[in-house]
């Protein structure tokens, strides 16, 4: 789930582009403020953090040596974790556009009043460039060749003789002298070792009963054990997804 801080004062404006956003992206929660104060609030109170500003770059009774938007944009990179977070400016105004992006460094903006295919795309992008900085590749060397492996595509790694075998939702592929322990040292944190034998992903956890120590992936047709040894991890580790 991402985060996205919108600060509009219009009203209609505001009930707008949290409507779009609700209805075309549910994977972003939107937190909506009419005023500088506001924002600041929710600025502070910003745990987890934003993913994304939707700011209105200038707003009621800011002239345009006072762009309220703006200067809330100056504090959003001044504060520790935001130097790079996408903000996206809301303007009515041409000749502040080019100051947005001069000043705050800012991803795009959209021109009011706004076409709602315009914000749908601009978010889209954004969605985008977020999920690519997130892709994680496991990289691996077979018969002298170096392949690199989405890790969203893999369901499971097992121990099989003289290496491991990489289990992807389409097919399966062996990789000599390499161990499981060596394959976690280049793997994200969804992956956990549910046994000697195996490492799962826990994005692909269907089922798993602790009692009869077995566990089931989407896409699996068969379960996998779970290990006494790695019990307790692997149901800390499920109870915090």
């Amino acid at each position: 789930m991402l985060r996205a801080l919108i600060l509009e004062d219009k009203e209609e404006s505001r009930k707008a582009l949290t409507a779009i956003i609700f209805g075309r992206f549910p994977e972003i929660k939107a937190d909506a403020a009419a005023t500088y104060a506001e924002a600041e609030r929710l600025l502070a109170q910003g745990e987890p953090p934003y993913d994304i500003f939707l700011l209105d770059i200038n707003l009621e009774g800011a002239n345009s040596e006072d762009a309220s938007g703006l200067r809330f944009a100056k504090q959003v990179r001044a504060t520790r974790g935001y130097e790079f977070t996408p903000i996206v400016m809301i303007t009515s105004i041409s000749h502040l556009e080019m100051a947005a992006y001069r000043e705050v460094h800012c991803y795009q903006y959209i021109i009011k009043p706004f076409v709602k295919e315009a914000v749908i795309s601009v978010l889209k992008k954004l969605l985008e460039r977020k999920q690519q900085e997130e892709r994680h590749y496991f990289v691996f060397k077979k018969d002298g060749i170096n392949y690199k492996v989405d890790t969203s595509d893999i369901l499971y790694l097992k121990a099989v003789p003289r290496g491991i075998a990489v289990v992807l939702r389409k097919e399966e592929t062996k990789v000599p002298y390499l161990t499981l322990r060596n394959a976690m040292e280049k793997l994200p944190e969804e992956f956990v070792q549910c046994h000697r034998m195996y490492v799962i992903n826990l994005r692909y956890v269907e089922y798993f009963d602790f009692v009869n120590q077995i566990i089931r992936l989407r896409g699996c047709d068969s379960g996998i054990e779970i290990g006494g040894t790695y019990k307790a991890e692997l149901k800390k580790r499920l109870e915090e997804l």
